[in-house]
């Protein structure tokens, strides 16, 4: 809105009026807005809830070996997310912008996923909330919708790379002048690091392309559901997922910004996605509001953010990178993400087949993965085996925790930046 408001008045050559179309002065306009929204909203948000006795139910102390019991904690916080973001980006975002529009359906569709699941937790007083079975069809859908948008939609287009040998013998890299409809899509650490979904479908013949697209929108169906689960599963501990989606959103916006500057995409041989940037004003957005919801949320938390907000979370980081072509760096970017998931289903399928053979052998102590190293061995199923009872040796206390996965997240986000050069 204020995008176009002031790109208006430049024509009248008011002062400070072009500022406005540097990517650079949005984003950090963003982030700072975001930040102060969350930062006040919040306070408000908490307070109301506690009037209102609208609070989670309480979490099982037992599973603490520090005697934390959490009761009337207000939760639904995801809603200071989402405000914080949304209000941003649509007073400084150019609202015509494709991958914009996208972001911003993903975030209120699944914001209203989780909406309803914590409303079902509350108000309905059922624990299980929404059915998995509607999660996983809403989390689907908006999948399906982002793939098939991106290949449908003529603005959504990208100039290739191309390497240009010169007499020398050093090679250049140029991007193709014609803006293209593309299945490529970025595998790190590998030299020649575009992989095209056509070719995976060379199988198919005359119809490769056609099949490419379609294993297009399937693998975006799959990163959309697995990282919004991850993420979901990850808000277990007070700060634990705002401060990983923190990190994660920095990521994200470096290599969104890189992709979207035509110089610096040719330096890092990456693909050039015109009109991209304007995610680096969202992104932006996302981090502001990822710290300034720690305020609350931070040990001990004052607020959850739910699955309003974890759902939410995931989709804005799976969305994103798939627009931006770098969906197969998620499993290194959102590691923590993908362990926590790992470590569910290894206790669940592992159970399952032991039990059929009349055992209870379970793998970790709880799942996901950051309860067991809160899990004291006295706390644990008397009738079941466990196969790594002595690992870790010792609990840790919440906080240190969650700093410590911050500090893991940190490390991948890193990994991931540099796998940019490391080919």
């Amino acid at each position: 809105m204020l995008y176009y408001i002031f790109r208006f008045l430049e024509q009248f050559n008011i002062p400070g009026a072009h500022i406005w179309s540097y990517i650079s002065f949005r984003a950090l306009l963003a982030l700072i807005l975001s930040l102060v929204i969350s930062a006040w909203f919040g306070e408000y948000f908490v307070k109301w809830m506690k009037r209102r006795n609208i609070s989670e139910t309480a979490r099982d102390p037992s599973i603490d070996p520090f005697g934390v019991e959490k009761k009337g904690v207000p939760t639904m916080g995801g809603i200071i997310i989402i405000v914080a973001i949304l209000v941003p980006v649509i007073l400084l975002g150019r609202m015509r912008n494709i991958y914009l529009l996208l972001m911003i359906g993903t975030t209120l569709w699944l914001g209203f996923l989780g909406f309803m699941d914590d409303y079902i937790k509350i108000f309905k007083k059922n624990k299980e909330g929404l059915s998995g079975r509607y999660k996983i069809i809403g989390q689907l859908s908006i999948g399906f919708i982002v793939g098939l948008t991106l290949w449908l939609s003529p603005d959504a287009v990208v100039r290739e790379n191309v390497s240009v040998p010169q007499q020398n013998k050093e090679v250049v890299i140029k991007h193709n002048p014609n803006a293209v409809k593309s299945l490529k899509t970025t595998i790190p650490f590998i030299k020649n690091h575009n992989l095209n979904y056509s070719d995976v479908m060379s199988f198919c013949g005359k119809y490769k392309v056609a099949a490419g697209w379609v294993l297009f929108v399937f693998m975006t169906i799959l990163v959309v559901t697995a990282v919004s689960n991850g993420a979901n599963l990850n808000d277990g501990m007070d700060g634990m997922c705002a401060g990983n989606s923190a990190i994660i959103g920095v990521a994200l916006a470096i290599f969104a910004y890189v992709s979207s500057h035509i110089v610096y995409a040719a330096y890092f041989d990456i693909m050039y996605i015109p009109q991209s940037q304007e995610l680096v004003v969202f992104l932006a957005a996302f981090v502001g509001a990822m710290i300034g919801f720690l305020w609350y949320n931070a040990y001990p938390a004052q607020v959850f953010m739910g699955d309003t907000g974890s759902l939410a979370i995931g989709g804005i980081i799976g969305v994103c990178a798939v627009i931006i072509h770098k969906e197969l760096m998620l499993p290194i970017l959102c590691g923590i993400f993908f362990i926590e998931s790992l470590s569910v289903i290894i206790q669940t399928q592992w159970f399952k087949i032991q039990k059929r053979k009349g055992k209870r052998v379970r793998v970790f102590r709880a799942t996901p993965i950051h309860d067991t190293f809160r899990r004291l061995d006295s706390q644990l199923d008397a009738t079941s085996t466990y196969i790594l009872k002595g690992w870790p040796r010792r609990p840790f206390h919440e906080s240190k925790i969650t700093i410590r996965f911050w500090i893991v997240t940190i490390i991948l986000a890193a990994l991931t930046i540099i796998t940019l050069k490391v080919r």
